[in-house]
């Protein structure tokens, strides 16, 4: 972390603890959890199937070497 970014975190916990505005808090509060829910509850289910599909096909032995997916996929690398 840069001494920018420290500097604006210490300007925001000084600026928190002097804080009375409960709708504000209340925002605050949603934010932060919103922003720490897994990953995982913010992706679709067709998402979160296709993971899981690869998955599996990972547990069964049905992977293809980094070789040949470098090669089918490098006009996008």
């Amino acid at each position: 972390m840069n001494s920018q970014a420290i500097d604006n975190k210490i300007e925001l916990i000084q600026w928190l603890s002097t804080l009375e505005d409960s709708i504000i808090i209340e925002k605050l509060m949603k934010f932060k959890k919103e922003e720490t829910t897994e990953w995982w509850h913010k992706i679709s289910g067709e998402e979160r199937e296709s993971i899981e599909s690869g998955i599996r096909d990972a547990d069964n032995g049905n992977l293809t070497p980094h070789s040949i997916a470098r090669k089918v996929y490098e006009k996008w690398l």
